[in-house]
């Protein structure tokens, strides 16, 4: 049976709805960014461009990268815009808009996330790049979806435990990254860890500037916190939503963060815009390396 109009929002020109994009102007590996404008900072090493496209805070390049065919797109801040991204990816590439109808045979896409993100250990230096293992989502959009089968529920119950979490915030849910991308970066010169991801960037992140927190022990509980011998190393805004979404779709994702803050130490790197590059030219590489 065909999805209907109002599931599957199509524009006039037969492109998804909020990405404006159609099939043919995507590749099978994607690189997202949160900022737009980092687009154009990936896309810049492509050897040719041959989509641009922008559509509110989402700004798409299709490009060659060394003979590999390469798509870069922002998703914005949070994990609500992430649903709106994924979601409308899978569309381009599984779901047959000309009759609304889902492919037969599916596609799976590799996504690389390439985002800015502040470390809670103080061992974990400033200008590092850190890959996440696994996201603790403190927001709720995997609850919207059935996931019980995905969830690593012995680990959001410590988490909880340990954090004494109130009942009128949304229930944390724990995700693992795709380990074939995940494996892709054991022999690089990078961190693996747990990155939380959180609703809010002041606040949920235990930042005071003139508003109060509901919890003062926060920061010191997320630094404290230990299960199986792991610890939370750092914190950002969309990596448990990707690789939920990913993983109920059949997608393979990974997430690059850009250590760019130590919350334990009180520092902020001097030179931020050395080690977004760096990150952004060693996933194109290990993309082309790997005949992804």
């Amino acid at each position: 049976m065909p999805l209907a109009s109002s599931e599957l929002i199509l524009n006039a020109d037969q492109s998804v709805y909020h990405l404006h994009l159609k099939p043919n102007e995507i590749s099978h590996n994607i690189i997202t960014v949160g900022d737009p404008d980092r687009v154009a900072e990936v896309s810049a090493l492509f050897d040719s461009i041959e989509v641009k496209k922008q559509k509110r805070e989402f700004v798409t390049h299709t490009g060659i990268y060394k003979n590999t065919r390469i798509s870069v797109i922002s998703t914005g801040i949070g994990t609500d815009n992430i649903d709106i991204v994924l979601n409308e990816l899978d569309a381009l590439v599984n779901i047959d808009l000309s009759n609304r109808k889902i492919n037969e045979t599916l596609t799976s896409l590799n996504i690389f996330r390439i985002g800015t993100s502040g470390a809670i250990q103080e061992h974990i230096p400033v200008d590092s790049i850190l890959i996440s293992e696994k996201a603790i989502g403190l927001d709720a959009l995997l609850h919207f979806y059935e996931t019980k089968h995905l969830l690593d529920v012995p680990f959001s119950e410590a988490f909880k435990k340990h954090m004494n979490w109130s009942g009128d915030k949304s229930s944390p849910y724990v995700v693992n990254a795709s380990l074939d991308l995940l494996n892709l970066y054991d022999e690089l010169d990078v961190l693996k860890g747990i990155t939380l991801t959180n609703v809010g960037f002041y606040g949920p992140q235990g930042r005071i500037l003139r508003l109060s927190l509901a919890d003062n022990k926060m920061k010191a509980n997320l630094e404290s916190f230990r299960f199986n011998d792991q610890l939370i190393t750092n914190l950002e805004m969309e990596t448990s939503g990707i690789y939920g979404l990913a993983a109920l779709l059949g997608h393979k994702a990974v997430s690059v963060n850009c250590i760019l803050a130590n919350r334990a130490s009180g520092t902020f790197s001097l030179q931020p815009d050395k080690v977004v590059k760096k990150a952004i030219k060693m996933t194109l590489d290990l993309i082309v390396k790997n005949n992804l």
